[in-house]
Formats: structure tokens, C-alpha cells, sequence
């Protein structure tokens, strides 16, 4: 199993393109399918994001505590720019 920062590293970099992308399907299904992990293996409730123009912040509940995790924004984005910068390379298919 995968630890949870990275599952949450995971989840949070797709959910930020299929945010901005909500006709690409492929993008929401995988961060529909992260966020079930989320849940069902690591048993994450009440998720939060903040973000500034530095750093994401993640808040979590586990079963027994309240976890936080920082991404910089330049790496949670970087998928996401790739994109934008090259939409040829990732065009959506219905």
C-alpha cells in the first residue's frame, strides 16, 4: 500500500486538472477513483484543500487523528500546465 501523502499527492494533482477540466472525463474518473482510495484505504473523512499562491494544504481526518499535508503549488500544477501549454497533446475523447 501506498503511504498517504503520496495517495493524497495522487488524488490532489488530478483533482486539480479534472477541477479546471470538467468535460474530460478521464481526468474526473481518476480522481473520482483517488478519492474512493482516500477513503476506503486510508480511511479519510472531511477533506479540505486550501491553496495560496505558494503552497496546497490538505486537511484529513484518520480514524484517530487530524492529518495536514503541504504540496507546493508549482508541483500539484505542473500536470495541469502541461496541458495548457500544449492542448494538441490532450484532447478529450467522449
Amino acid at each position: 500500500m501506498r503511504s498517504l501523502q503520496d495517495a493524497v499527492y495522487n488524488w490532489l494533482t488530478i483533482k486539480v486538472v479534472a477541477d479546471k477540466r470538467p468535460d474530460d472525463l478521464s481526468a474526473n474518473e481518476t480522481a473520482d477513483f483517488f478519492y474512493e482510495m482516500l477513503k476506503e484505504d486510508h480511511h479519510l473523512t472531511d477533506i479540505e484543500i486550501h491553496r495560496d499562491e505558494e503552497m496546497y494544504q490538505v486537511e484529513c481526518m484518520t480514524q484517530e487523528e487530524v492529518r495536514k499535508f503541504r504540496f507546493p503549488t508549482e508541483l500539484i500544477e505542473l500536470i495541469l500546465n502541461q496541458i495548457e501549454e500544449e492542448p494538441h497533446k490532450f484532447k478529450n475523447y467522449h
